[in-house]
């Protein structure tokens, strides 16, 4: 007799997507994602980040479940902060087209040096619109 739990899910390589709801309009998304892991590809330790994505969607929008089952594939992964960073907003940026996209990733310390990795990502010739200062 099979005492384990079955895993109700499995991490998962790509990212499904919706349609935006509202394509007419610039809004934006924001993320945090405070329980991702990879390995560092030199020690095979775990390195630990909270990664933070915001994006203005155009046609499609990422959805969650999908997301998380994506960041859950870079676990047993050996890879450098940068490169992780990078191919994650690559594989972002392929799945949704958007007007604009930044990911940050904030890797916790490792031999007394904190990374942050940002970068971002703009369809040519969308501009973000005047923010409205209230009184």
């Amino acid at each position: 007799m099979n005492l384990r739990p079955r895993m109700p899910t499995q991490p998962a390589t790509t990212l499904e997507t919706f349609a935006n709801p509202a394509p007419g309009r610039d809004y934006t998304i924001r993320m945090r994602m405070p329980e991702f892991t990879c390995l560092c590809p030199r020690t095979g330790q775990p390195d630990f980040a909270t990664l933070r994505l915001e994006y203005v969607p155009d046609q499609l929008c990422v959805e969650l479940k999908a997301l998380k089952l994506y960041i859950w594939s870079f676990r047993d992964r050996g890879a450098f902060h940068e490169a992780v960073t990078n191919e994650i907003a690559a594989a972002l940026v392929t799945a949704l087209a958007p007007r604009y996209l930044r990911l940050r990733a904030r890797f916790n310390v490792r031999g007394g040096i904190y990374t942050e990795v940002t970068l971002e990502h703009r369809q040519p010739g969308w501009q973000a619109p005047a923010t409205v200062q209230l009184p």
